[in-house]
């Protein structure tokens, strides 16, 4: 059976490869789009429930148009859902991301000018030009210290989890406003350029190399329960975003297996 979450189908229509596979009334290659706002609600239903967040820059795939939503696949790991139209833009050619927890994006090259917003994390922007130390972006002005260029990924996974601490817990969350742990998971992968699916049982099953018992943790070790997943920070520690702190925290593995039980899966991505 497929799963609803990465299939692009909802009944009306379906993605083109998918014709003899899904049932719908009509097939479309998509047309492209990209996040233009900081972070967008992913929802399951035109109105329904957030299923996951899509951060600015993300490209996606819209294959058809409901009201005011549109039915879109994310292109970074397959997850299908709906965003608002105003949420999304026909053009987005990112130079560099945000590698910082966070930033603000101002009005003006000045960061005494009125703020706009608050930019995650992974986020990927269109540089237009640097005008005193600000960059220009479709966003706004950014401090050019807090972006990256495009190309230049970060290396040690667990130092980008560790940036989100004390991040509030959100279900669904996917940026430095609010993250759940399978989120958490997914920008510390995504941003050393490591593919990671969204929900906690898919990078169960598919992120790196399934450990045999009792392997010794290494960062970046991933531990996983039913609805739940882990990052280990060295031998001795773990980060995750849990409902236990309501936050993005870091505790002693001891500590965290004791109050979790013992971990169903680890996995080395």
């Amino acid at each position: 059976m497929m799963d609803r979450r990465r299939t692009a189908a909802n009944g009306r229509v379906a993605a083109t490869e998918l014709k003899g596979v899904v049932a719908a009334e009509h097939y479309s290659d998509g047309s492209p789009a990209w996040v233009s706002v900081p972070v967008a609600d992913l929802l399951d239903t035109p109105d329904g429930k957030r299923d996951r967040q899509l951060i600015a820059g993300t490209p996606v795939r819209v294959y058809d148009t409901i009201g005011s939503m549109h039915f879109v696949q994310s292109l970074r790991d397959g997850y299908v859902g709906y965003l608002k139209q105003t949420q999304l833009s026909p053009a987005w050619q990112a130079t560099h991301r945000v590698a910082v927890t966070a930033t603000h994006a101002f009005r003006d090259p000045d960061i005494k000018s009125p703020d706009l917003c608050r930019i995650s994390y992974g986020a990927q922007l269109t540089v237009f030009g640097i005008d005193n130390k600000m960059a220009k972006t479709p966003l706004g002005f950014v401090p050019e210290q807090m972006l990256g260029e495009i190309d230049k990924l970060d290396t040690n996974p667990s130092q980008q989890a560790l940036k989100f601490v004390g991040v509030p817990y959100l279900w669904g969350g996917n940026s430095a406003d609010g993250i759940d742990c399978s989120g958490l998971v997914q920008m510390a992968l995504q941003g050393c350029g490591i593919d990671c699916p969204g929900d906690s049982d898919m990078q169960r099953d598919e992120v790196g190399t399934l450990l045999p018992p009792d392997t010794p943790t290494q960062s970046g070790d991933l531990f996983f329960w039913p609805g739940h997943v882990a990052m280990a920070v060295d031998q001795t520690r773990i980060v995750h975003a849990n409902a236990h702190h309501m936050a993005v925290t870091v505790e002693t593995i001891e500590i965290g297996f004791n109050r979790m039980g013992q971990p169903t899966h680890h996995r080395r991505p």
